[in-house]
């Protein structure tokens, strides 16, 4: 599924939720959407997001809410608004949007961040930065205070193919705000294992973004370093993560949640000066309730 982090904890929760093809009436303890009707929910915890960009605050996280409405054709999802344009037995089409993620490691109220209450914001610039060349006889250039790197609605489309070995999920998307004018495209595969009051789910994801994306949120731009703007040339990215959903069921409306994600970062975007990790995980942990 495209959304993270209110996005892949609010997924998580209904997992399937996604499907446009949901059956017409829903058990309380089912992961699924009755069609016609709005679904409401929040969890209630402690987890983390972790930022890779150097002098930036890791991301807590203390309360995640859903908001969902699925109709015969259009559904909304936590912001994301999508039209069915065919579904079978094993397949679903649909046209959808979705918001941008990687502007949410600079702003601390980036729509993927907007419900993630925090005790303090992150750093506007950078002081320093990680080499990306051996020098032992030169510092190299500072990078002043960054420019915005604004979010951004992506639409295009996605599809779902429902095999006995799970379910995959490919996606493609344009910025259709010309924020940066880039690309992005998923390629994602899920597994549910239900055993009575528990469901497992375990994930693997490719996320690719074109040069333009990675150039517009980790290039450095010539007001801020000229010998940055320089040294770092942006290519695409194919990030690479893996995620596990667990769930146990207390009562018709409580559910215990513990989610987490682990993503490697492209070499691509790790040579940026602004970067300071090659990975980024996310944790949460608590109690999930649906009205």
């Amino acid at each position: 599924m495209p959304y993270f982090l209110v996005l892949l904890l609010s997924a998580s929760l209904y997992s399937g939720a996604v499907f446009a093809n949901a059956p017409t009436s829903c058990d309380n303890n089912t992961d699924c959407i009755e069609v016609g009707r709005w679904d409401l929910g929040f969890s209630l915890g402690y987890g983390n997001k972790s930022n890779p960009l150097k002098d930036y605050k890791d991301i807590p996280i203390y309360v995640v809410p859903t908001l969902a409405y699925y109709g015969d054709s259009w559904f909304f999802d936590n912001g994301n608004i999508g039209y069915t344009l065919a579904e079978g037995e094993n397949y679903t089409v649909n046209l959808v949007t979705t918001f941008s993620h990687d502007s949410a490691f600079f702003h601390r109220w980036d729509p993927s961040n907007i419900f993630l209450l925090s005790n303090g914001g992150n750093q506007t610039a950078i002081s320093s930065v990680r080499s990306t060349f051996s020098s032992p006889t030169v510092e190299e250039p500072a990078i002043g205070k960054l420019e915005n790197r604004n979010f951004t609605y992506l639409g295009g489309a996605e599809a779902f193919i429902y095999t006995r070995f799970g379910i995959v999920h490919a996606s493609v998307a344009h910025d259709i705000l010309d924020i940066h004018g880039g690309l992005e495209s998923k390629l994602k595969w899920f597994y549910n294992i239900p055993l009575d009051k528990w469901n497992f789910e375990f994930a693997a994801l490719l996320d690719w973004r074109s040069d333009e994306v990675v150039d517009y949120y980790y290039g450095v731009r010539s007001s801020e370093s000229l010998y940055w703007n320089q040294a770092y040339q942006a290519e695409s990215a194919l990030n690479k993560s893996i995620e596990f959903t667990g769930q146990y069921v207390l009562t018709q409306n409580w559910n215990l949640l513990l989610v987490a994600r682990y993503t490697d970062i492209a070499d691509e975007i790790v040579d940026s000066p602004l970067v300071e990790k090659d990975y980024t995980t996310t944790y949460f942990v608590g109690a999930a309730y649906r009205f």
